[in-house]
């Protein structure tokens, strides 16, 4: 039920996106353009209008359902309530793991010049 929910809500909000980049700009934005001010009448709705808030109304409604189902799926304690609950561990090896081999990671350097990897010719 959760998946279900979950990709009608990406569904809707991809179709919110496209119908939001589908509208014609009021002018306004970022301070360029001429609006027609304050005192401009409110213009009818439009369709593109219309489906944007049925958009906004049901991609809205998924968000809510989907985090009435989180909460209820959660496991009703804090994070914190598991660590503190967590068993200590014991200290009586503290030391640290040997690497694998006996001796240093890098073999001897048979001499003092720098490393210079051969030519191909």
């Amino acid at each position: 039920m959760e998946n279900v929910i979950l990709v009608v809500h990406l569904i809707l909000a991809i179709c919110l996106i496209g119908v939001v980049l589908l509208q014609r700009s009021e002018g306004g934005g970022l301070g360029m353009g001429g609006g027609g001010g304050a005192m401009t009448g409110r213009q009818a709705a439009t369709a593109l209008g219309k489906i944007t808030w049925i958009f906004a109304i049901a991609f809205l409604a998924t968000s809510l359902t989907l985090t009435i189902i989180a909460a209820q799926n959660s496991s009703g304690g804090s994070v914190l309530d598991r660590i503190g609950a967590a068993p200590a561990e014991s200290s009586e090896d503290t030391s640290v793991p040997a690497l694998p081999g006996d001796g240093p990671l890098l073999p001897p350097a048979e001499t003092d010049a720098p490393l210079v990897p051969p030519r191909a010719d």
